[in-house]
């Protein structure tokens, strides 16, 4: 079975979509997945804090030296790496060409050694986000139910559909505060994207507001090893076990 790779975005920054990336990779993981988590907020890196990682070696580092890749990644857990990016390094959020290239040779060579690929990318329609989006086998939006969150969700859709001729759409809707508001923000933001892009929006889930979030966050562990049985932890594991059973999403 060939490694996939799913690219998790946003339109609005501050949705919590890098502490999912962070929580789903662990869960999986847990479920015998082999996760590779790239960290493609390549300014302002955040995945890394998030797992209370040392970090050395970055992208950046990969990009300017001639160095083995596996190198640079770091191992939290046994089937879990990740690829550090680096923060508060503007030159390197706008990649040209040439990085791209490189940067994508490194990137296939690191996935043939796990079964999926999350990549993080940063919120809004920046060049690099762009970028990761049109590799990725797969993208999931996350949103929230805030109205800019869909305003610049459709943004997002619209530039990946029309430049980049993504037909599909997957929408994870984080900090919930029922399925009925989840099932509205999405049935709100699909509805608009298909009518008006002629794109396919699929509702991939919903984890809900839960305080065990914020203090994961706090304490730079991932809420799903630190409150297992919280709400937010159930609905992570519960997304992490169907993507590694559905093949068409993930595995």
């Amino acid at each position: 079975m060939s490694p996939k790779t799913i690219c998790l975005t946003s339109g609005k920054g501050g949705v919590g979509k890098t502490s999912l990336t962070v929580n789903l990779a662990c869960a999986l993981s847990r479920q015998g997945v082999r996760v590779l988590v790239v960290d493609g907020d390549l300014g302002l890196a955040n995945a890394d804090v998030l797992l209370g990682l040392t970090v050395t070696h970055t992208i950046r580092h990969l990009l300017e030296d001639d160095r083995d890749p596996m190198e640079t990644l770091i191992f939290p857990e046994p089937q879990l790496a990740v690829l550090p990016a680096s923060s508060g390094v503007p030159d390197i959020v706008n990649l040209g060409p040439d990085d791209q290239e490189r940067l994508s040779r490194i990137l296939r060579t690191l996935a043939a050694g796990f079964d999926l690929t999350l990549i993080d990318t940063a919120a809004g329609i920046g060049p690099s986000v762009l970028w990761f989006g049109a590799l990725a086998d797969q993208l999931i939006l996350v949103v929230n139910p805030d109205p800019t969150s869909l305003t610049d969700a459709y943004a997002l859709i619209k530039v990946l559909a029309q430049e980049y001729q993504r037909r599909e759409f997957h929408l994870l809707l984080n900090a919930v505060r029922s399925d009925d508001e989840a099932f509205q923000t999405f049935d709100t933001l699909a509805q608009v994207a298909t009518r008006f892009l002629r794109v396919e929006v699929l509702y991939l889930g919903s984890v809900p507001q839960d305080p065990a979030v914020t203090r994961s966050v706090r304490e730079q562990t991932p809420f799903v090893q630190r409150f297992p049985r919280s709400k937010a932890a159930l609905a992570v594991a519960a997304l992490a076990a169907r993507l590694s059973q559905d093949r068409a999403l993930a595995l």
